[in-house]
């Protein structure tokens, strides 16, 4: 969907999990979204939550013209997720904490909706990743899933170390051992790959960053790679955990196979013109402050 903004009249939104406090909030601002001749539809898990009525999921991608997710960074993960397959763009009103992706306040909603309306807004295209988990047990088994931010292979066991198998194009390149392994976009650089120590890539970059976890060896450092390669991954244990954007959990066994790729397809996330990611970064991470 590349249509001008102003031509937007369906706003569909997700609410912060597990948080019925937030109901006066979405109130206010559902008030401010008429105001400016929006239709606000509400996801029918968030509607109970806050004892109002709403929709499915599946209706509210297909009714709306942009999602919004009302929350912090995790709800817009999930959001950005979980509507994928819709190609819609995703705005995050921040209600939450850190907002590195939830980046308009709530002060600021009625300047975004009169951009949205001028057709003024912004939509960044982020790369999403596309990883297919094959069984060694179940040869006609197979299970795909996107990822916003990373794929993170990790031990099984907190007293288990992790051994981590990492292919490029079929060959091998590295063998990975200590706390596990992250996969991430450069969307992701600023989640689990920031607190590990690996490297910030500007968010519209085409490329992986692959980020040891606590390795065993001072030789391991993270790497960034393009995004057009295949890595695969696999482990010679008897069981890893595979933990996406932080949120869904799958299993590795020993002889199962996780290609991991670019996905064909960027997601959508619409922000408001002002919007730098370099300011945000210096608001965040608090750069220059002494």
């Amino acid at each position: 969907m590349n249509r001008d903004s102003s031509n937007y009249t369906v706003a569909g939104f997700i609410l912060k999990p597990d948080s019925p406090e937030i109901k006066e909030l979405f109130n206010s601002i559902k008030k401010q979204f008429e105001a400016f001749g929006l239709t606000v539809l509400l996801s029918s898990k968030s509607a109970k939550m806050i004892g109002e009525d709403g929709v499915d999921f599946d209706t509210l991608c297909k009714q709306s013209d942009f999602l919004v997710s009302l929350g912090g960074d995790g709800t817009l993960l999930s959001l950005v997720r979980r509507s994928y397959k819709y190609n819609k763009p995703v705005a995050g009103i921040n209600a939450g904490n850190l907002g590195f992706l939830a980046d308009v306040r709530v002060e600021e909603v009625e300047n975004f909706l009169r951009q949205l309306k001028n057709g003024e807004c912004r939509i960044d295209e982020r790369m999403m990743i596309c990883a297919i988990l094959e069984s060694a047990t179940e040869s006609s088994k197979s299970r795909e899933f996107f990822a916003f931010n990373d794929v993170v292979v990790t031990r099984d066991a907190v007293s288990k170390m992790a051994t981590v198998e990492a292919y490029v194009e079929d060959e091998i390149f590295n063998v990975y051992r200590g706390d596990g392994l992250i996969i991430s976009t450069p969307t992701g650089s600023t989640a689990y790959n920031l607190a590990a120590n690996g490297p910030v890539v500007y968010p519209l970059t085409q490329a992986f960053v692959v980020n040891p976890i606590c390795p065993h060896s001072l030789t391991q450092r993270p790497l960034v790679m393009p995004a057009d390669f295949t890595i695969k991954i696999k482990t010679p244990q008897k069981r890893l955990q595979i933990v996406v954007d932080g949120q869904d959990n799958y299993a590795l066994h020993n002889g199962d196979t996780l290609l991991i790729r670019g996905a064909k397809r960027a997601a959508k996330l619409l922000h408001r013109k002002e919007r730098n990611y370099f300011g945000v970064l210096r608001d965040k991470l608090l750069w220059g402050e002494s």
